[in-house]
């Protein structure tokens, strides 16, 4: 097939122009997600892509914990004029007014997370009406990780341990004469809670029911955990029930069953981790033992 070859010959006093299709900018549709996760401390997890939407001064009973991951928003706080941008965190305390509108033509893309009073007390409110942006990649970080957690209902026990994290950070933002850093790892504390997770592998545990078991912070108790083990919590118990689940399997337990025998929410579920963790479907992993 004969090749052809086509060209655009310039005056010479022409400048050539390149156009650039500014995609990351390109207006896309509005939408709103939200739901009530199974983790408590958190009322409302809410996500939302505005292009025109201006929210009129109102006010929430919880704290408003917010990060944009694109665009920019104006909003007043008690009457005083703010910027949350895609670099920062943004707090806005329970019972003040605000409202918010985009900063640019192409919108913004934002994500929320209404706590209550148990991960910030009242006290801090104040605080939070003069500080409400946080420059602090860590806890932009981390709650990026909390929302990610909380996105499979599945995975609570993750969301609990990445929320006490998250609410440590901004305390220590927060409270103006900071304590003493936190508490160095405690291996007892750690062993605690192995134990616990080991009597409860296909049931689970809460990492608050356990912080009341054993009477800790629970930031306190998954920092030991994390220490005296190289793992959180979380990633323990998900691959103690790997091991449960590869036991089943190989007896010839179908997966679906597998799954809500060892504490898996549903097959699905099982098939994510157990690809992870193995690098084969479940199916697929039971299938390679060898027969006769």
């Amino acid at each position: 097939m004969e090749k052809v070859v086509m060209s655009l010959t310039l005056p010479p006093t022409a400048t050539p122009v390149l156009y650039v299709l500014d995609v990351r900018h390109t207006p896309r549709p509005e939408r709103v997600t939200a739901w009530h996760p199974v983790v408590a401390g958190i009322t409302e997890v809410f996500h939302a892509r505005f292009l025109g939407h201006a929210y009129p001064a109102h006010t929430h009973d919880t704290w408003t914990l917010l990060i944009v991951d694109d665009g920019a928003i104006n909003y007043a706080l008690d009457r005083h004029g703010h910027d949350a941008a895609e670099q920062a965190v943004t707090l806005l305390p329970p019972h003040v007014v605000h409202d918010g509108r985009a900063a640019t033509r192409y919108g913004f893309r934002k994500r929320v997370l209404y706590l209550d009073e148990s991960v910030l007390d009242p006290g801090l409110v104040d605080a939070s009406v003069d500080t409400p942006t946080l420059h602090d990649p860590l806890l932009r970080r981390r709650i990026d990780q909390l929302h990610r957690a909380l996105a499979t209902p599945a995975d609570a026990f993750e969301a609990e341990s990445r929320l006490a994290f998250v609410g440590e950070r901004l305390r220590r933002h927060l409270v103006r004469h900071p304590s003493s850093p936190p508490a160095a790892p405690d291996r007892r504390l750690a062993t605690g809670l192995r134990d616990l997770i080991d009597a409860r592998t296909a049931e689970g545990v809460s990492l608050r029911q356990a912080a009341e078991i054993l009477h800790a912070d629970p930031s306190h108790l998954v920092r030991s955990f994390t220490g005296a083990y190289g793992v959180p919590p979380h990633r323990y118990l998900t691959g103690r029930r790997i091991d449960s689940a590869r036991r089943r399997l190989l007896a010839g337990e179908p997966p679906a069953e597998v799954a809500v025998a060892v504490g898996f929410h549903d097959q699905s579920h099982l098939s994510r981790h157990f690809r992870r963790y193995l690098g084969a479907t479940p199916a697929r992993y039971s299938a390679s033992a060898p027969t006769g």
